[in-house]
């Protein structure tokens, strides 16, 4: 199941990004320290009172101008707006209610969303008066807090997450494979949809962002059952904001959480931008199985090392995901379709792969047999037992007698044995060190 989401709005210069980085904390999965991988996030995931949540930071907008700012206010509480489950509105305790925060205001009050409204910069007991005046917001009880402190933290989670939605179960068999469709407006996510089902049941158009809301499609092909995720059905005029960043993140992030195979469609024609390495990070560091889609490989001016170059520009520039399989195809001509369907079985596969322990430590013993760890100040590395603890992200563990020796290098090392190993095409693997207690 998806988690529910939490949106951070608010003017600039509100504090938003330091709330955001108090809220994920400790509580943000570990990201392999690999070459080529974003870290401009802009979501994380946090977990309070037992609810999981994605909780996303609107902020980081660079303006110009009294108009530019209240054009990006409204965009991004437009977005919040759109997306959120639940919406902390922050404001300033030292600014005090200002102009830009009414505005806020009065179109998250057309929302019907729940809103909880975090008074930041409240950094002693001697501004808490400060909150008064942001009851005529009209949101109910303001909560004070303080970024640069951490003071209120705890009570501004407790609002957000009691407003959260129950959440719903998904009625999906266990041999079903979910597989998100994920990229950049217009790269054919549509199309590619209305091809695999061989009917036009999503609506296709050349104008950018002409798709949103995350529709599962149910079907089956050779015995194998599939629900495909796709952001598809028409947007409000005046509501397209899918040129921003943030918008298509936002709801590739939801399609992302729900499935088992992300399907990161490139746009062939264009090539590659930064915004499909955002987005590709988000299928990597959810731990999905992932393939990536060169659409509109029909329009391109092709020879015998057309594709093998292109491949290796995606390895280039995904240096984080160079285990993930490419497929080039084009939707609209249904050229090379054919060959998308059993990659996905075969990552699907891969994500599920659980290994014997002997097995699996087997490898382990050999790989440090031939490159054993390094020194630390005259300490060494020694890792005693591995085990597989989980799949769908295939997870690791390695007990050890000292975790904080274990450098990011060696890791990666041992991940790449463990792939030359058992293949594990087209899925993250999630490699921890515990450190080994005196019952193991």
């Amino acid at each position: 199941m998806s988690r529910p989401i939490i949106a951070i709005v608010g003017r600039p210069n509100v504090g938003k990004s330091t709330i955001f980085n108090r809220v994920i904390g400790d509580r943000l999965a570990i990201v392999e320290d690999k070459p080529g991988i974003t870290r401009d996030r802009i979501y994380g995931t946090g977990e309070w009172n037992g609810r999981a949540f994605s909780i996303v930071d609107t902020g980081g907008i660079e303006i110009d101008g009294e108009d530019e700012i209240m054009k990006s206010v409204r965009m991004q509480a437009e977005l919040a707006v759109e997306e959120a489950d639940v919406i902390i509105f922050m404001v300033d305790a030292k600014a005090g209610l200002t102009h830009a925060d009414d505005e806020v205001a009065q179109m998250l009050l057309r929302s019907r969303k729940p809103i909880v409204v975090a008074v930041n910069k409240v950094d002693n007991l001697n501004r808490h008066d400060d909150i008064y005046e942001f009851y005529s917001l009209g949101f109910g009880d303001p909560i004070p807090i303080s970024g640069a402190h951490g003071m209120g933290i705890g009570d501004l989670l407790d609002a957000a997450v009691a407003r959260l939605p129950e959440l719903e179960e998904e009625h999906y068999e266990d041999d079903v494979i979910r597989v998100a469709l994920i990229g950049r407006p217009n790269v054919g996510k549509s199309s590619l949809v209305n091809a695999l089902l061989g009917e036009e049941r999503v609506i296709v158009s050349d104008v950018a962002g002409t798709t949103r809301d995350a529709i599962d499609t149910p079907f089956e092909r050779d015995g194998q059952k599939y629900v495909l995720i796709d952001t598809a059905g028409m947007r409000k005029r005046g509501k397209v904001y899918e040129t921003t960043e943030k918008y298509s993140v936002m709801r590739a992030l939801k399609a992302i959480e729900r499935a088992d195979v992300a399907l990161i469609l490139i746009n062939g024609e264009e090539g590659i931008i930064e915004q499909d390495k955002h987005i590709a990070g988000y299928a990597h560091e959810a731990g999905k199985a992932s393939v990536f889609v060169v659409n509109k490989w029909d329009v391109i001016d092709k020879d015998d090392k057309t594709m093998q170059q292109f491949t290796q520009k995606i390895r280039d520039h995904f240096l984080f995901m160079t285990y993930a399989p490419v497929v080039y195809l084009s939707a609209k001509t249904k050229q090379r379709l054919h060959k998308l369907l059993p990659v996905v079985n075969h990552v699907s596969e891969q994500h599920s792969l659980r290994i014997q322990t002997h097995l699996l430590n087997d490898v382990v013993s050999d790989a440090i047999a031939i490159n054993p760890p390094p020194t630390d100040k005259g300490r060494r590395l020694r890792i005693n037992y591995a085990t597989q603890v989980a799949v769908k992200p295939p997870t690791v563990v390695l007990f050890a007698n000292d975790p904080e020796l274990m450098h990011f290098s060696y890791q990666r090392y041992l991940e790449n044995k463990i792939r030359a190993a058992f293949d594990f095409e087209g899925t993250p693997i999630r490699i921890y060190t515990r450190k080994k207690s005196d019952e193991d």
